[in-house]
Parts: C-alpha cells; sequence; structure tokens
C-alpha cells in the first residue's frame, strides 16, 4: 500500500488522541528525538502513553513496560526502536486495537506494514509524527529537530544544564 496522502495525515491528527510512544525516552535524553517527539505533542494536545521497560513515569505520565501491559485503548503505536523490532511491535499494536503503525524516521519494515495492515491499521513508514505535525501546518515548525534527526541516534545526546 501507499503512504497516506496529506489529507489522510491531517484526518488522523484530528482524530488521534492518544499515542502510545514504544521507546520513549525521559528528558534527561534530551535532545534525543525519543524525547523531544513525545513532548512536541504532548505539548500540542495529544496524550502520551510512553512505553518503556527501564522509565517508571515519563512526561508526567506512568509509563509501561510494553504494549502488552496497557489496560487502555490508543490511536496511534509510534515507533522508536530498530526496524527488526517493528513487526513484533505491528502485531502488539493490531491485539491493542490501535488505528495507526507510525514508525519514525530511519525505520523501514515491510513486514511490519503488512501485519498492520492485515490487522486494518493505516500505516506510516520512515516519517517523524511531530515534524509531519508541523509540515502540515498543524503545529510550530521544528527546524532544529529535522537537523537532529539526520544525525545517527548515539549523537543526538547533548549534557543537561546540570551537567555542563
Amino acid at each position: 500500500m501507499t503512504e497516506p496522502s496529506q489529507d489522510d495525515l491531517r484526518k488522523l491528527y484530528a482524530e488521534a488522541k492518544t499515542i502510545a510512544v514504544v521507546g520513549c525516552s525521559s528528558r534527561s535524553r534530551w535532545p534525543k528525538p525519543s524525547a523531544v517527539v513525545p513532548a512536541y505533542m504532548q505539548a500540542h494536545g495529544f496524550r502520551i502513553v510512553p512505553v518503556n521497560p527501564h522509565e517508571t513515569e515519563i512526561l508526567g505520565e506512568p509509563a509501561v513496560a510494553s504494549l502488552a501491559d496497557l489496560q487502555e485503548p490508543v490511536d496511534v503505536v509510534d515507533v522508536f526502536r530498530p526496524a527488526d523490532e517493528a513487526p513484533g511491535i505491528a502485531q502488539a499494536a493490531v491485539d491493542l486495537g490501535a488505528r495507526y503503525l507510525w514508525l519514525q524516521t530511519g525505520i523501514v519494515s515491510e513486514e511490519a506494514r503488512g501485519i498492520a495492515e492485515a490487522g486494518g491499521l493505516t500505516v506510516v513508514m520512515d516519517q517523524c509524527i511531530a515534524i509531519t505535525y508541523a509540515d502540515l501546518g498543524l503545529g510550530p515548525a521544528v527546524p532544529a529537530w529535522k537537523a537532529v534527526q539526520q544525525e545517527e541516534a548515539a549523537s543526538c545526546e547533548v549534557p543537561t544544564r546540570a551537567q555542563e
């Protein structure tokens, strides 16, 4: 299947209320995209459900270890994990009853796409959910994050003010 159109993406943003972020990072990892992007989406009215087995709370929300631990419906499963983990996450998103699977910039998995689409989910791959939101004119531009996204994930960490 083809990637969703701009109209499809506008509909996604208009309908979605809750985003489960698999691989969500705490602010201590700022400006890592997996910390910044969920904060941006939260600031624009989306409820973020952090999915990270190493955290108990992120962005003021309780973190869960996996999608299987969620006790509430989510609209979007946003993925900040390696592509080889995407098929399992896609199946968990289908099992959860999510409507959208979003694989962040640099994450491409046709196997995950097939699983998600067979389960009725709309799939977006290799795009940043926050940059796309801004590019559609739904929020302020995020040019600094575009630059960060071009770097390797390991090089995205910078010292916090306390470390300087």
